[in-house]
């Protein structure tokens, strides 16, 4: 028996939509008074639930799909259950955080997903050895699972400080840094281009170029974690290392961009304009995000970008919503895995314009630190937006369950 991917898509959508509503009600917190709820316990759980609920959840189960497609006998049950453990442990981490932020509870439940990830990596990186290994996207996900067990260590050297009590600022901000970055430039990314790869059905034959770009992706991906530590007074060869790995990663990645563009334009004709567009949108997102990496090893401007807060939240979620959110979405209606249709069609419209209207007011608050003036209204705008996205999410979810006649691809 195969796996439902609809099914296991439609939970995406649903734990997409809870990672808005956590949003609006953060926002209203902050424009409005609303005196429910512990503010940092909401953003423990929206954070949580967002990397566990939605990303991890939708990767590995777009990921199962594509072994299953290629591997007859796949012991599915096992990958089963690993989907449903995953998912314990994002609900319990979504309600606990709320409840009583970090504590018994939600580190439990925080612990288990990772134990439920270094499973689901052993089982994933077993089953690619049965691939072709010319198929260009198997190094991509082995290294996205790689990553992903990598990022733990700054959870787990994290919680030690704190249990014994040994914590500092800057270290528990740099293992903070360290789980993001090996989790957004790791196990996102690398997973999410694995996809891309897969969709285009590339091999590594195909263009030599596909194995050297996972080469030096994966090489820069390590001391790319420099980019974060900028704030500190770190040694120069370490400063050396992070500007090279920013220049290796704007230089791959446009001139990989460029090859796909090329060779996959006649292929990406078959789909309309609406899910061409959101690819668009993914390739420009993704190419600001490595130029902001690049602009922020400029020192002066280094020092602003992780000392002001309102830019750190544009990047992060310039790289969950407009880069790895959209791409995910792109990627289930383009495959069909969810019959597309006029409602979620406008559902995707006006996710992307909230998308886009979120990183516009975050980012003319970030260049206020630069002479600029403030913009009025500012977290009751962020409200409003937060409540478009709501609304978009909301009209493809709900159109993406509801049970309508098959349409044809947007």
């Amino acid at each position: 028996m195969k796996l439902n991917l609809k099914f296991w898509l439609q939970f995406s959508l649903i734990n997409l939509f809870i990672v808005a509503l956590l949003g609006v009600t953060m926002r209203y917190k902050l424009g409005f008074e609303f005196p429910f709820f512990d503010q940092s316990h909401l953003i423990h759980s929206h954070s949580h639930f967002a990397f566990a609920g939605w990303l991890t959840h939708t990767l590995m189960v777009l990921m199962i799909y594509f072994l299953q497609e290629k591997i007859p006998n796949l012991q599915l049950n096992k990958y089963k259950k690993i989907i449903i453990a995953n998912l314990i442990c994002a609900y319990g981490m979504l309600f606990f955080f709320i409840i009583q932020g970090y504590a018994m509870a939600s580190i439990f439940f925080s612990t288990a997903s990772i134990l439920v990830s270094y499973a689901f990596g052993y089982l994933y990186l077993k089953d690619l050895k049965k691939l072709d290994q010319d198929l260009a996207a198997i190094n991509w996900f082995r290294a996205a699972l790689i990553f992903n067990t990598i990022s733990s260590l700054g959870t787990f050297y994290l919680a030690y400080m704190m249990a014994t009590k040994t914590a500092v600022e800057h270290l528990k901000l740099s293992s903070i840094y360290y789980y993001l970055h090996f989790q957004y430039n790791g196990w996102f990314f690398f997973a999410c281009m694995g996809l891309l790869f897969s969709f285009f059905k590339l091999k590594k034959s195909d263009n030599p170029f596909y194995e050297i770009a996972f080469r030096l992706f994966a090489i820069a991906c390590i001391p790319a974690y420099f980019l974060s530590l900028l704030w500190l007074e770190i040694p120069s060869w370490i400063y050396i290392l992070a500007v090279i790995a920013a220049l290796i990663q704007v230089y791959v990645w446009f001139k990989l961009l460029l090859i796909l563009i090329k060779t996959q334009k006649e292929f990406l004709k078959n789909f309309g304009p609406l899910l061409q567009g959101i690819l668009v949108f993914t390739y420009l997102a993704l190419s600001l995000k490595f130029i902001l990496q690049l602009s922020s090893t400029i020192p002066a401007l280094g020092e602003i970008v992780f000392i002001y807060r309102p830019i750190v939240i544009a990047y992060l979620h310039l790289v969950l919503l407009a880069i790895n959110s959209l791409f995910l979405l792109f990627y289930i209606y383009a495959n069909h895995f969810i019959s597309i249709n006029k409602n979620i069609k406008i559902g995707l419209i006006v996710f992307s314009i909230g998308i886009f209207l979120n990183e516009l007011v975050l980012g003319i608050q970030g260049i206020i630190p630069f002479g600029f003036p403030s913009l009025p209204y500012t977290n009751e705008l962020l409200f409003a937006v937060a409540l478009l996205l709501l609304f978009g999410i909301g009209l493809i979810t709900f159109f993406s369950i509801k049970k309508t006649k098959n349409h044809p691809a947007l």
